[in-house]
């Protein structure tokens, strides 16, 4: 088994920074505005700020949010640690769900405050780094990835079975041989009418066509990706705003599948696979020295399952993509 070498120019280490998840009791998350005079001015951020030498992230968010806020508070879960590199620095972004136990929300520093409900918060102007924050608060933590298709009836049951199991993001995928057995636009409409009542998002993997006549999102290969251009926009076209996906294995990819506009990427191989026992593997610290280049919402694939979600969160990723330890019945 080798291993991708995944380095970082040599650069200082990443600044560490904590930032806050506070809802109030409406469920609305608190937002601060970057002050004049700051870097990165005027974004909206979650709030926070640097741990000093010789500080755990608890102890630094606790302070923070008292000088800034004039809270206190307790810190509970990681929601997710997203490194980042800007072009003028490295910051390792960690973002805890924390509880108000005395005081009221007040800046005390003239900084903007807003709450905002979690529907809305895309809307707002963020750093890079908070974006996958986000994407971390309101969208799936797992992708469900298709096996090919041996028979349709067992393959919808199965279907049936991970969507009432929770999965909301799934990825229709059928290879060259299952396609030339069965009806596979048939089938990918009755898969797509099984989703939608469920209330998951779905998207074909690699046919544009087939995902423009079902009105899903279309999953770019990651060999697709260097020749694909969105279609020019007409006046009341259709199809022109089609959401996009990508599987994606180095950072051209990731930085393609952004300039593209996708929603998210499917970054691996992570781990070592049944099917994929060799070959060059990202690891761990390959997603996070890869995630450090974009800012979409990535999710690990390769080896992993739902067990690994918490690693993932803590590599920058929004979560896993699976075939094998998501669909029904595979060992």
């Amino acid at each position: 088994m080798s291993k991708s070498p995944i380095t970082n120019e040599s650069r200082p280490d990443p600044i560490h920074v904590v930032a806050a998840v506070i809802r109030d009791a409406r469920g609305r998350i608190l937002l601060a505005r970057r002050t004049e005079g700051r870097d990165l001015a005027g974004l909206w951020e979650f709030p926070g700020g640097k741990v000093d030498a010789g500080e755990t992230p608890e102890a630094a968010l606790v302070r923070e949010l008292r000088e800034e806020l004039g809270i206190e508070v307790e810190v509970g879960d990681r929601l997710i640690d997203v490194p980042h590199a800007y072009p003028h620095k490295r910051l390792r972004l960690d973002v805890r769900c924390v509880r108000v136990l005395r005081g009221r929300v007040h800046g005390r520093e003239g900084q903007a405050l807003a709450w905002a409900p979690p529907a809305q918060l895309a809307r707002y102007d963020m750093p890079a780094a908070d974006r996958p924050v986000v994407a971390a608060l309101l969208e799936p933590d797992r992708v469900l990835v298709t096996p090919d298709p041996a028979d349709a009836h067992a393959w919808l049951d199965a279907l049936a079975r991970a969507l009432e199991g929770g999965v909301a993001r799934v990825q229709l995928r059928a290879g060259a041989a299952s396609r030339e057995r069965i009806d596979w636009p048939a089938l990918a409409a009755r898969a797509v009418d099984a989703c939608r009542r469920a209330g998951a998002e779905v998207c074909i993997n690699g046919d544009a066509a087939l995902a423009r006549a079902l009105g899903t999102g279309l999953h770019l290969r990651a060999a697709q990706l260097a020749g694909f251009d969105r279609p020019a926009r007409h006046a009341g076209g259709a199809g022109d705003a089609m959401p996009l996906s990508a599987s994606c294995h180095t950072r051209g990819d990731l930085e393609r599948a952004e300039a593209l506009g996708c929603a998210y990427a499917l970054l691996g191989t992570v781990q070592a696979t049944p099917s994929h026992p060799q070959g060059p593997l990202l690891g761990w610290e390959g997603v996070r020295a890869l995630r450090e280049h974009v800012a979409l919402p990535i999710y690990a694939i390769g080896g992993v399952g739902p067990a690994d979600i918490p690693a993932a969160r803590r590599h920058g990723a929004q979560g896993i993509a699976a075939i094998r330890s998501l669909w029904p019945g595979v060992a």
